[in-house]
């Protein structure tokens, strides 16, 4: 089963979408309306295996508002994702056991 997090508003996770639905059945979660909890950010990051700040937007108005910085530990960042969930960077695909991030779209299509 896939799942993304997707963001219906965003062009690319949009585009993202319509690659997984190619490749089979997709769970889709609306991470804006169903904000995944700090352990499920923080499985996701491992499986991602990115830095968390490249889980983020930091270029997001909110990321500045909430004083947050690029050089935060992982616990502030993970939890202000947590707890702020339009930080999170769109669109998040967990298939077979990993997660990638779809930016650029096809970027996905390595953990089916």
């Amino acid at each position: 089963m896939i799942t993304i997090w997707h963001n219906p508003r965003c062009s690319k996770s949009r585009q993202t979408l319509a690659l997984m639905e190619a490749k089979g059945e997709v769970s889709v979660r609306r991470y804006l309306e169903d904000a995944p909890s700090l352990q499920e950010l923080t499985e996701v990051q491992a499986l991602l295996s990115l830095p968390v700040i490249d889980m983020m937007r930091p270029k997001e108005a909110l990321f500045k508002e909430l004083g947050l910085s690029k050089s935060d530990d992982d616990a502030t960042l993970l939890a202000a994702m947590a707890e702020n969930p339009k930080l999170i960077e769109r669109p998040i695909v967990l298939a077979n056991g990993k997660a990638a991030l779809g930016r650029p779209p096809e970027a996905a299509l390595d953990i089916l």
